[in-house]
């Protein structure tokens, strides 16, 4: 079981990292963890989380910003494991105008299939 920095109670991917709401893992390391999407937008949709509690990008400062640089550093690691030989999209979506939902930063992996030209 892991430890969340800052951890939020009520924060559903706080929960995920501690094993208290049950995910599929796919990776994790000291600084992040990543596991299977529920509504997966692509064959392979995979999220990755910092393990300290960062409310979005717009939280990103000086003091953390490393944590998301780990996440980044991960990310080529999990597509690679999952054959995304051809490419793959990375979304992060900032405030409820861009639809994220959960209230910890995140990256969707999204990947197994072409990816349309246009990002929305």
């Amino acid at each position: 079981m892991s430890m969340v920095i800052n951890a939020d109670s009520d924060c559903l991917f706080c929960n995920i990292i501690e094993g208290k709401i049950p995910s599929t893992k796919v990776y994790e390391d000291d600084y992040c963890y990543a596991f299977r999407d529920i509504a997966p937008q692509a064959p392979t949709h995979i999220l990755v989380i910092p393990k300290e509690h960062i409310p979005s990008a717009d939280a990103l400062d000086s003091g953390n910003s490393s944590v998301a640089a780990r996440c980044l550093e991960a990310i080529p690691k999990i597509a690679k494991g999952e054959g995304l030989e051809n490419g793959y999209r990375i979304i992060s979506n900032v405030g409820p105008d861009a639809g994220q939902s959960v209230q910890h930063l995140h990256f969707h992996l999204l990947g197994g299939k072409r990816m349309p030209d246009q990002m929305i």
